[in-house]
């Protein structure tokens, strides 16, 4: 990763919002461009983001290890194919030592509001620190918080009158010990996935309520041996061959996903032998069923969930939730199970919900107002009409349910990174993308989805309520990386 020629003109305030994997790499690109003139804003007390919080049992990447990682910055260390969860945060931890950008993290610092001052072009940014409130003005603010960043409780009727242990997947209680307890897993998601075969030998009695079946492939991990990773430290082409390998074969799934998915098929005939050849039980296999189109809803992967379920101590619930209650959980049919622990793996909010924080634009317009009322939707999923100089790293239609989410965030670092070159360049204040082409772009983009797979009559959290897909990229990843290679100014309306 070369260093680049910083622009011209003077050095640009930029408030960078998340220690995560696309803080840090903006962070990075920065540097390489030589500007220093930026702080990393983090709510919490370190570093890593997504793989800081979600510290599970359990807990790893669901995408090989030698893609899972920036492209400039390669880890031959991994010791799996699938990366557990200490490893990729002490991989983050590498890059921000060695390339200097952890100093210019502020920990502890919640971004509260962003409001924009038209008059003078700039940004004031409300940030909580240590019980107090204080207001920075940045020229530039960067959202790379991600999607992933606020857990989604279930509303369930009576879930604050639980008296047990209660607590979301990604706010782990370690300090709870689940030996001997009755404990409910409510979600059947991807990370419950992973933490049910771990606590289930903990554990007195599990229940896990599913509300729908997950299509799932086995996890083919394994153990990176120490002549492996002596090659790839080595003979650093053998690991570039590699992630081109596992790339391609990734990204070769969008062809069922979103082009034709009658090539489905067989990876559907596979999925459903597998669930045969790991649960002999017929009623319980008919439960575990599902009855909608592979890649629908996001597929998972795990060797080790079907087993845990036919355990003797673990019972499968699929009656909905009619409300929690001081001592346990009450169905629909009125049968009142007792628990002393209820896990939450029911994911995040992506869907349906305003903006991260309070982001106020042009004029007043609320972002917040804007997403809950039409759903999160953005230009090139970076830039929104009527906020200028507002940039977000994986926003609205970034996401995938196919290939690494690291390919995406570079796509989208370089973009932005274009865009601050772009207004150096140019002499200009500020950039606000423009109305008609915001619009264009998601009326192409919604049209894309109704041949893909994800719009075929399932209900996941890709989508809001009203059916509008705003979490995907609806097609290859190489495509989104050539639309976002360049800025087109003719785009953006600037003010110098």
């Amino acid at each position: 990763m070369a260093t680049e020629t910083p622009g011209n003109g003077p050095a640009l305030r930029i408030a960078i919002i998340g220690g995560g994997f696309s803080g840090l790499g903006m962070a990075i690109r920065l540097r390489r461009m030589g500007i220093d003139s930026f702080t990393i804003y983090e709510a919490a007390e370190s570093l890593g983001g997504t793989w800081r919080d979600n510290a599970y049992p359990g807990a790893a990447c669901d995408i090989p290890s030698h893609l899972y990682s920036f492209s400039f910055e390669p880890n031959p260390a991994w010791t799996r194919t699938y990366a557990p969860q200490r490893e990729i945060l002490d991989y983050l931890r590498h890059c921000a030592r060695k390339y200097d950008v952890e100093r210019f993290i502020e920990y502890g610092s919640q971004v509260r509001a962003a409001r924009f001052e038209q008059g003078h072009g700039v940004w004031q940014v409300e940030i909580a620190r240590d019980g107090a409130l204080r207001t920075i003005e940045a020229d530039i603010v960067i959202a790379a918080n991600g999607p992933l960043s606020r857990p989604s409780l279930p509303n369930i009727a009576g879930i604050e009158r639980f008296e047990g242990a209660l607590f979301h997947s990604a706010r782990w209680d370690h300090d709870y010990p689940l030996e001997g307890k009755r404990v409910a897993v409510i979600g059947t998601g991807a990370s419950a996935i992973q933490f049910v075969p771990q606590i289930q030998p903990r554990v007195a009695q599990l229940a896990v309520f599913q509300r729908t079946p997950p299509w799932i492939m086995p996890r083919r991990d394994r153990v990176i041996g120490e002549r492996w990773r002596w090659i790839y430290r080595h003979v650093p082409l053998a690991q570039r061959v590699a992630r081109a390998a596992i790339y391609w074969q990734h990204e070769s799934r969008a062809l069922g996903f979103s082009v034709e998915p009658r090539l489905l098929k067989a990876p559907t005939k596979f999925a459903r032998s597998y669930l045969a050849h790991k649960v002999k039980d017929p009623e319980l296999r008919a439960r575990l069923t599902p009855d909608y189109l592979l890649g629908c809803k996001r597929v998972l992967l795990s060797s080790d969930y079907y087993p845990a379920l036919a355990q003797p101590n673990v019972e499968l619930v699929t009656d909905a939730i009619r409300e929690v209650v001081a001592d346990g959980i009450v169905t629909a049919g009125g049968r009142h199970r007792r628990f002393d622990a209820i896990v939450c793996g029911t994911g995040f909010q992506v869907n349906d919900v305003d903006a991260p924080f309070q982001v106020t634009g042009v004029g007043g317009r609320d972002l917040g107002e804007t997403w809950r009322r039409d759903g999160p939707e953005a230009y090139l999923g970076a830039s929104v009409a009527g906020f200028p100089n507002l940039f977000f790293v994986i926003g609205p239609n970034t996401g995938l349910g196919h290939n690494s989410m690291i390919y995406m965030i570079e796509s989208h670092i370089r973009y932005i990174a274009g865009c601050i070159r772009t207004l150096q360049r140019a002499g200009a204040r500020t950039m606000d993308v423009r109305a008609e082409a915001q619009r264009a772009w998601n009326v192409r983009l919604q049209a894309r989805f109704a041949r893909t797979v994800w719009q075929s009559g399932c209900h996941s959290y890709y989508l809001t309520q009203a059916g509008k897909n705003t979490s995907l990229w609806p097609g290859f990843t190489f495509i989104f990386r050539h639309k976002t290679r360049r800025v087109r100014t003719a785009d953006y309306d600037f003010v110098r």
